[in-house]
């Protein structure tokens, strides 16, 4: 478990941040975007957790810490000093993505158009967590291009906006309260 005695430290004053393994890099560091936007994409499911309960709540409390093992996955590298032992997405989280996809797509109407983000507030928050999600996984993407990463936390982030937007279709009344798009209809 984590402990925390003091909130600042100073050591970012210089436009520098520390990875899980040590090692000090700049705060634009492409891995420190990518698991900041992580971070950006777990406060937007938090958002979405103000309009929810039962078991999306619930649901959406095992992503949040889900969100929070991926950024400690992306904080330590693979080949740093401190990467055996270090948390890693694993299968099993992504599996379970996979089983709640197929659980609310089940019972979702048939899409007949793309969706535009809106509907319930549930529904356009959880638009919202999606395409922040989908911005972390270019940038993991882009991270994955240059240096060794976990596979599993790519694969995560791609289920979890998949996730979310089947989750967005759960909250507008399982897809009849979608707001469609309607190509050209303002022409």
């Amino acid at each position: 478990m984590v402990q925390l005695t003091r909130i600042y430290t100073r050591g970012g004053d210089r436009g520098e941040t520390s990875l899980g393994d040590g090692r000090r890099v700049p705060k634009e560091d492409l891995r420190v975007e990518a698991f900041g936007t992580v971070d950006e994409a777990n406060a937007a499911v938090g958002l979405v957790r103000l309009h929810t309960g039962g078991d999306l709540d619930r649901l959406l409390a095992r992503v949040q810490n889900d969100l929070f093992d991926l950024g400690a996955d992306l904080c330590t590298p693979e080949d740093g000093r401190k990467a055996e032992g270090a948390l890693r997405i694993v299968a099993a989280q992504v599996e379970r993505l996979e089983a709640e996809i197929d659980r609310y797509n089940a019972a979702l109407a048939p899409l007949s158009s793309f969706v535009l983000p809106g509907g319930t507030p549930a529904a356009a928050h959880l638009h919202l967590a999606r395409t922040v999600t989908r911005r972390a996984e270019r940038l993991v993407a882009a991270l994955g291009r240059r240096e060794a990463l976990n596979p599993e936390a790519f694969k995560y982030l791609n289920r979890l906006s998949d996730l979310l937007f089947v989750l967005s279709r759960h909250a507008n009344g399982d897809g009849a309260g979608d707001v469609l798009w309607v190509p050209g209809a303002n022409r």
